[in-house]
């Protein structure tokens, strides 16, 4: 039997407690920490049922203190409350000895990273960060494409990811949800960052950022809502850049990747679910089809390595230096946002 403390109890948390319960079943005792205490439950589709409690709905044991929660002893906290408490909330768990899973980003800056990677290291407990696009199997087949250098040498690469925010958590008023907030870690960069985490994770990580954008719009927030990202990436000794186009303005979303190389290019619709190989001189077209894919299956698929990588104490897939990297881009172009120059990458 494994103990799992789920840290907040929205969409987010509770979606981690019904992938939990579908790869461990019975063999999972789940416990939450909770301080709100908004009795709302939330499904797969983002539906809500109000007055409902998540507890009773999830037969879960609860704590309002995090000491006598961590005292529990879970095997693994699962930090999904908002931004900003990620990495003091990982901190404490880290150091009780419990191993992390932590939502994406990592945080709302780069204060108490260090401790964060002594502490993890120091005390060999497992620590993953949850950027589930990557087990989106357009995407591992895009990877796998580039690997064969399919399209040889890159030229450029266009990510884009565009959806309104009021209606992307509609049981919600939108100005008190974490995106829209800034003491809360909101805004396009980090909340978005999922298309930042798949640059980094294809091309690697970039040496300088250069961003445009702001609070553009009429929604009201005290945060960025539209975010125009270039990265400087080299790979096989030579530069390309790779665009990232973030906002919370488009209704319907729009979702893509787009990668131009000297032999060709590849193209992925998120909502198609496509992905185009097409192939210089003649235009040579392959195609894969992935309309059977259900969102569910890569949160299922990152909780499981997850669990697994604690049962046979190895590095998890996603690992805590990834997301300090990822998160040192994103910071890198809140301050090209601010500065209006590029920024080195640390």
């Amino acid at each position: 039997m494994m103990r799992f403390l789920i840290c907040g109890l929205g969409s987010i948390g509770q979606r981690h407690i019904r992938m939990i319960r579908s790869v461990l079943g019975d063999e999972a005792e789940i416990a939450a920490y909770r301080s709100r205490n908004i009795d709302i439950v939330i499904n797969d589709k983002l539906e809500a049922s109000f007055g409902t409690k998540p507890e009773d709905h999830y037969k879960l044991k609860t704590f309002s203190n995090f000491k006598e929660a961590l005292d529990w002893n879970p095997d693994a906290v699962f930090v999904t409350n908002p931004i900003s408490m990620h990495v003091s909330t990982a901190l404490e768990a880290a150091k009780a000895g419990s191993n992390v899973f932590i939502e994406k980003p990592l945080g709302h800056d780069v204060s108490g990273l260090e401790e964060l990677s002594k502490i993890v290291r120091d005390n060999g407990v497992v620590c993953m960060v949850g950027y589930q696009l990557r087990y989106h199997p357009a995407l591992i087949k895009i990877k796998s494409l580039l690997a064969e250098e399919s399209i040889g040498n890159l030229i450029s690469a266009d990510l884009h990811f565009g959806e309104w925010l009021p209606g992307m958590h509609p049981y919600e008023d939108y100005q008190e949800s974490h995106a829209a907030r800034s003491d809360q870690g909101g805004g396009v960069i980090l909340c978005l960052s999922h298309e930042i985490d798949t640059a980094y994770w294809l091309f690697g990580k970039p040496s300088k950022v250069y961003a445009q954008g702001g609070h553009l719009s009429d929604l009201e927030m005290d945060v960025e809502d539209v975010a125009d990202i270039l990265l400087t990436v080299e790979q096989n000794d030579h530069m390309f850049p790779v665009h990232i186009h973030l906002d919370f303005l488009q209704k319907p979303a729009r979702r893509y990747c787009h990668i131009v190389g000297e032999k060709g290019s590849i193209f992925w619709d998120y909502f198609q679910n496509e992905v185009r190989l097409n192939l210089l001189p003649d235009g040579h077209q392959e195609k894969w089809d992935y309309s059977d894919f259900k969102r569910n299956d890569m949160f299922v698929s990152e909780v499981a390595e997850f669990i697994d990588s604690i049962i046979h104490k190895k590095t998890p897939p996603i690992p805590l230096n990834e997301g300090v990297d990822v998160l040192e881009i994103c910071m890198a172009a809140k301050e090209s946002l601010a500065s209006g120059k590029a920024e080195i990458v640390k």
